[in-house]
């Protein structure tokens, strides 16, 4: 069978990131789920260098060690703090080559019709025997790219489908790439966090919407290739608008409403080159990521229809105000209260990826522990800018999994709990989110850590943070305020725990 290998190769590679993606949702098994993905990828590469598109070797290794370079440059330098925006630059890559594969495919198509034309020809039609190409001189198929034989043999019906493949890469892939240029920016602190809408709001993304629509039926009777160029223009706006519609305290969703956008952009990548794994992967992530985003969206009472419209993130109103004084109190303070302490629940954010402050919570926790006292984590769905955020930065800490518990195992603990200490968090432990129907996070399932006895907050000011909500927590009777970097409070915490 020709080209053999590449297809048995290709089954093996797609299996293996079945795997992957499998292992990849419990800490234990995620080392090994991400060597799946690695191993998979390498046969992926070498099935297709020597597969149906195998030539132009010279331009395929340099691009390749070029890539390989880039990738484990970001590998050491970038931090697990920069991860979140990291993955969203990424998703943004697979969307613009996304757009280039579909302009190339209709380039494509236009040049394989004109030499049909020269030849007395009609691109799609079909010969008696039921085959294509047939009068096309075999001198100038044989010069034909890999991808033009692909096209050439194509009837009409399958070149109809392909140019509605193309379009529906090209329109997801600008989406997505406006939209993860302008996710990257949220999360590195370059854009405003808040959510910002043009004048008209969803109208405008309605009416870009319906005059994508209108330009790709235009193609598909051959108006011509500007179309897809405007269609392109039209969706890199909407890409836009919809990130910028949502505000900073709902990036985690965005960011895997994302990864699923580009994995359904790499599918369309897949079906326009005629490449199985492609379609096979880009369908993994797609429909992984939407799946991953709906229970993202039922952890925080949103509607996943209006988080793909970008129609969230903003107050509805007029917020409550918040009373009262936030109380500062110092490393040994602290320290007294978890020596009195038995049960203590630890609640990580962003800010301690931040600071780095990891390890010194692990070494805090061991000190706890080898004191009797019952120490456990509560880890929201959306704590940190990426989900899984918390869990990773605890794993690399070397905190052991079975204290690490999500919200809804632990969060009815909290009214028997003498300590919380909450490090660098602010949406998830809002209150707010119960109490104000005019909070941009109303409706939002938090951790009730105010209804410990006593809450102990690392914070580095009084601001706002990432999200600009102000947090009624920080103002409560029970609650002392442990300002400073997370790392450098913690350490001096430890230095008064023997």
């Amino acid at each position: 069978m020709e080209y053999g290998f590449t297809i048995a190769a290709y089954a093996v590679a797609a299996v293996l990131f079945i795997l992957s993606l499998g292992g990849l949702s419990g800490q234990e098994s995620a080392k090994r789920a991400v060597w799946y993905g690695i191993v998979g990828m390498a046969i992926a590469v070498v099935g297709t260098l020597i597969g149906p598109g195998q030539g132009l070797w010279a331009a395929s290794l340099v691009l390749i060690a070029l890539g390989a370079a880039v990738g484990y440059q970001l590998a050491t330098r970038v931090q697990m703090t920069q991860m979140p925006e990291l993955v969203a630059i990424m998703h943004s890559l697979v969307g613009l080559a996304a757009v280039f594969v579909g302009f190339n495919a209709d380039l494509m198509i236009n040049d394989i019709a004109q030499i049909y034309n020269a030849n007395g020809q009609v691109l799609g039609a079909v010969s008696d025997d039921g085959y294509t190409a047939i009068g096309l001189p075999a001198a100038i198929y044989g010069e034909l790219s890999s991808f033009g034989q692909l096209i050439a043999k194509k009837t009409s019906v399958e070149i109809a489908i392909l140019r509605v493949e193309l379009v529906l890469g090209i329109w997801i892939g600008a989406v997505t790439f406006t939209g993860s240029v302008i996710a990257y920016g949220k999360l590195a602190g370059k854009v405003n966090t808040a959510a910002q809408k043009l004048p008209g709001g969803h109208i405008l993304n309605a009416a870009a919407a319906g005059l994508s629509l209108v330009l790709a039926v235009m193609y598909m009777n051959e108006a011509g290739s500007w179309t897809l160029v405007l269609l392109a223009l039209l969706a890199l706006f909407i890409g836009y608008h919809l990130i910028m519609g949502i505000g900073g305290a709902d990036m985690p969703v965005v960011v895997s409403m994302l990864n699923s956008y580009s994995g359904w952009a790499a599918a369309a990548i897949g079906f326009s080159l005629g490449n199985d794994l492609l379609i096979v992967v880009g369908a993994l992530v797609g429909s992984s990521g939407a799946i991953l985003s709906y229970i993202m969206c039922k952890a925080m009472n949103r509607s996943f229809i209006s988080v793909i419209l970008g129609g969230f993130g903003g107050p509805a109103g007029e917020q409550m105000a918040v009373e009262g004084e936030q109380v500062a109190i110092d490393a040994d303070g602290v320290a007294n209260a978890l020596d009195e302490a038995d049960s203590i629940i630890i609640i990580p954010g962003y800010g301690m990826a931040v600071a780095q402050a990891q390890q010194s919570v692990s070494e805090l926790t061991k000190r706890l522990r080898a004191k009797g006292k019952t120490v456990r984590f509560a880890i929201h769905p959306v704590a940190g800018r990426l989900p899984g955020h918390m869990n990773v930065l605890l794993a690399e800490a070397k905190v052991p999994y079975d204290i690490v518990l999500e919200m809804d195992e632990i969060n009815e603990d909290f009214p028997s709990t003498d300590v919380a200490i909450v490090i660098g968090s602010n949406d998830i432990v809002n209150p707010a989110a119960q109490d104000d129907p005019n909070s941009p996070i109303a409706g939002m399932p938090v951790l009730e850590c105010w209804k410990a006895k006593q809450v102990f907050v690392s914070k580095r000011g009084q601001g706002t943070g990432y999200s600009g909500i102000e947090n009624p927590l920080f103002f409560k009777e029970n609650t002392r305020m442990f300002y400073g970097d997370a790392k450098k409070s913690l350490d001096e915490l430890l230095a008064k725990i023997s």
